[in-house]
């Protein structure tokens, strides 16, 4: 299926992409203030079935399943969203550091990034969350950390990329310095396929924070996330209720919004470059 858009015909995976991350971002953004319910109050008994008080029921505990979901958005996306900027803003400099500065310093940073990354990412995290506990700024940092690693290694190889290029060359012959050659060469260059990683990123630390709550190391109560609202209801499939399904299926949808949005914009700049070679 297709629409027009300003006489250009695109999949319908292009409008409903973007319409998702809207809708979670407004989520994200005012969901405290539109839940009906505070996140942890009582309102009927465990797993009643919807109504018109309450579209999606009660929860285990007798919470309103859509309130928690509207609370949920904000601490599931709020987590992610700062992980991968925290993973970007170390990965991204570093990689390209390594690539421009080359010798030992480019040799030891990729050897310390294929030993980390020789561990897979969840033994790591489970590792560090069980010593740590699993705080807010502890959760956040470990997977920051963890994944900058992939994201160093991205930059970097990029950033090799471009340096070899003439008008890199050109620029260091004339004594450009380091910061200048970061930031007129070497990032705009970059950037397509780090946000492309961007979004890539998002996805797997969404989907990564999930899984952590769902086996009790994630976001801890009173604070309400998807993945452990999933844990919490699980007994409720026993019974043939839905309660867990709605936190389940929010993960999917925002993980397919997501995956849709970077598709569309890593086809349409191969589309564009195939219109101006």
């Amino acid at each position: 299926m297709a629409f027009t858009f300003f006489g250009r015909r695109l999949p319908l995976s292009a409008a409903f992409g973007p319409l998702v991350i809207a809708a979670t971002l407004f989520l994200f953004l005012f969901g405290p203030l539109i839940a009906p319910y505070g996140q942890e109050e009582v309102v009927g008994m465990p797993f009643d079935t919807p109504s018109a008080a309450h579209p999606f029921g009660l929860d285990q505990n007798g919470r309103d399943m859509l309130s928690r979901l509207f609370w949920g958005a904000r601490m599931s996306i709020g987590v992610s969203l700062a992980a991968v900027v925290i993973s970007f803003a170390i990965g991204v400099p570093l990689g390209f550091l390594a690539a421009l500065r080359g010798g030992w310093p480019d040799a030891v940073g990729a050897r310390l990034v294929d030993v980390v990354m020789s561990v897979p990412v969840l033994i790591s995290a489970l590792v560090v969350l069980q010593a740590l506990g699993s705080s807010l700024p502890v959760l956040i940092g470990t997977i920051a950390l963890l994944d900058s690693t992939r994201v160093f290694r991205l930059a970097r190889i990029v950033a090799q990329g471009i340096t070899v290029m003439e008008y890199a060359e050109v620029a260091r012959l004339r004594g450009e310095s380091t910061w200048w050659m970061i930031r007129r060469e070497i990032l705009p260059n970059a950037l397509p396929p780090l946000m492309a990683e961007f979004g890539m990123r998002f996805c797997f630390t969404f989907l990564f924070v999930a899984g952590l709550s769902y086996l009790g190391l994630g976001v801890q109560p009173p604070f309400a996330d998807w993945g452990g609202m999933v844990r919490d209801n699980q007994q409720g499939i026993l019974y043939g209720l839905y309660a867990p399904l709605f936190p389940a299926g929010a993960i999917a949808l925002v993980t397919i919004g997501v995956n849709l949005v970077v598709d569309q914009a890593l086809a349409g700049r191969t589309a564009w470059q195939g219109e101006n070679r």
